[in-house]
């Protein structure tokens, strides 16, 4: 079950039901099954308090996740950062579609396995963000 919670005024580029049936699509060409995967669409000051809160981080950032995946069930809850998005659109001069998809997938594939506290790591991590984001857009699910 896939659950998208916006508490922001930032409208979703995208119809829920798209996003939920494109993560399902993704996830399982992965090799997972879904279990429960929370999204919470926040203000950059909630993802600050959060990540101050649970991992003792002082800065701002656009996705935390927190992975409960078991086996090959993936569940979690991720909060993102709606301000963070729209900046970083702005920022690498992106659609600010793709990159709130880029994010989604971001989110979903640590708990897949993927890192990115290297630059080869972070570089394998974007590739299969830019895979899953073309999967979204010729709806290949």
């Amino acid at each position: 079950m896939i659950t998208l919670v916006n508490k922001t005024d930032q409208k979703l580029p995208f119809k829920s039901t798209e996003i939920k049936h494109w993560i399902k699509h993704c996830v399982s060409l992965c090799g997972y099954t879904l279990g429960t995967v929370s999204f919470l669409l926040e203000s950059d000051e909630e993802v600050l308090r959060v990540n101050q809160q649970f991992l003792k981080h002082d800065f701002y950032t656009d996705i935390i996740t927190f992975d409960n995946t078991t086996g090959k069930e993936l569940s979690a809850d991720i909060i993102i950062s709606m301000d963070r998005v729209r900046d970083n659109a702005l920022l690498n001069n992106v659609d600010f579609s793709n990159e709130f998809l880029r994010v989604l997938a971001h989110g979903l594939l640590h708990c897949i396995g993927y890192t990115d506290k290297s630059d080869f790591e972070s570089e394998i991590m974007r590739k299969e963000e830019g895979r899953w984001i073309e999967l979204f857009h010729v709806k290949q699910f």
